[in-house]
C-alpha cells in the first residue's frame, strides 16, 4: 500500500507537470496546471461546493523536490506502520490524517491561499506511530525530536503549520482508536469512520455557514 500511495503521488505530479507544459509553462512549475489549480485546496472553493480538493491536495506537491521529501518520508514511516497494522487500518490512518490535515485548514486557514501535499497525511504517520510507541512502552524520544524538528520547519514561509499539526493531531486520534478497540476490526473501521465524519462536518459544515454568511 505504500508503493501504492507514493506511486499516485508520483504518477499526480507527473500529470501537473505535462498539464503546466501544455499551457505554456514550465513543467517544473507544476502549481500552474489547470490540473493541479482544480485539486489543490482553496478554502474558498470548497466552501462554495468542491469538497474534493479536502482529500485531492493531499496526492499533490508544488515542486520537485516537494514531491521527493515527501516520498521519502512516506516511505521510512509508511512500511514502519504498514507492517505493524496491515493494508486496511494503515490506508485508513493515512485517508482519514490527510482530511485531518484539511479540515484544519478548512476552519482556520486563507480561504484563497492554495494548500498541497502529502504532508498533512506523513503528520498523522507520525502521530499514529508516536501513540503506538507509547502504548508499548518504547522509547519515544527520538521520534519526538523529530517532530520537534519538523514543527519548527513548519513556521517556515510557505509551510502548512495548521496542515501538519491538523494532520498530526488526527493520526494521533485514529491510532488511540484503533488501540482502544484492537482485536476488534468492524468496531476499530466504524471509530475511523465516525471521526472522518465529524471532520467532514466541521470542514463542510463552516464552509456551509461561511457561504451562508452567518
Amino acid at each position: 500500500m505504500t508503493l501504492t500511495l507514493i506511486s499516485v503521488n508520483v504518477v499526480m505530479f507527473l500529470v501537473t507537470a505535462v498539464s503546466a507544459g501544455l499551457v505554456g509553462n514550465d513543467p517544473l512549475d507544476n502549481y500552474r496546471s489547470p490540473v493541479f489549480v482544480d485539486l489543490a485546496q482553496y478554502p474558498l472553493a470548497v466552501e462554495i461546493g468542491e469538497p474534493w480538493r479536502l482529500l485531492t491536495a493531499a496526492f499533490l506537491h508544488i515542486g520537485l523536490l516537494h514531491l521527493v521529501l515527501n516520498m521519502l518520508a512516506l516511505l521510512v514511516f509508511g512500511s514502519e506502520l504498514e507492517r505493524q497494522l496491515g493494508r486496511v487500518r494503515y490506508l485508513s490512518l493515512y485517508l482519514v490524517s490527510a482530511l485531518g490535515g484539511s479540515t484544519a485548514i478548512q476552519l482556520f486557514g486563507d480561504p484563497l491561499r492554495p494548500v498541497a501535499g502529502a504532508s498533512t497525511a506523513i503528520y498523522g504517520l507520525l502521530g499514529g506511530l508516536g501513540v503506538l510507541m507509547l502504548v508499548r512502552r518504547q522509547d519515544i524520544r527520538g521520534i519526538l525530536v523529530l517532530l520537534a524538528i519538523n514543527v519548527f520547519i513548519s513556521f517556515l514561509p510557505g509551510v502548512s503549520l495548521l496542515g501538519h499539526l491538523g494532520g498530526l493531531v488526527t493520526g494521533a486520534a485514529v491510532a488511540g482508536v484503533l488501540v482502544a478497540t484492537r482485536r476488534r476490526k468492524a468496531v476499530q473501521l466504524a471509530g475511523i469512520g465516525a471521526l472522518a465524519a465529524v471532520l467532514l462536518v466541521l470542514a463542510l459544515g463552516v464552509s456551509t455557514l461561511a457561504v451562508a454568511g452567518v
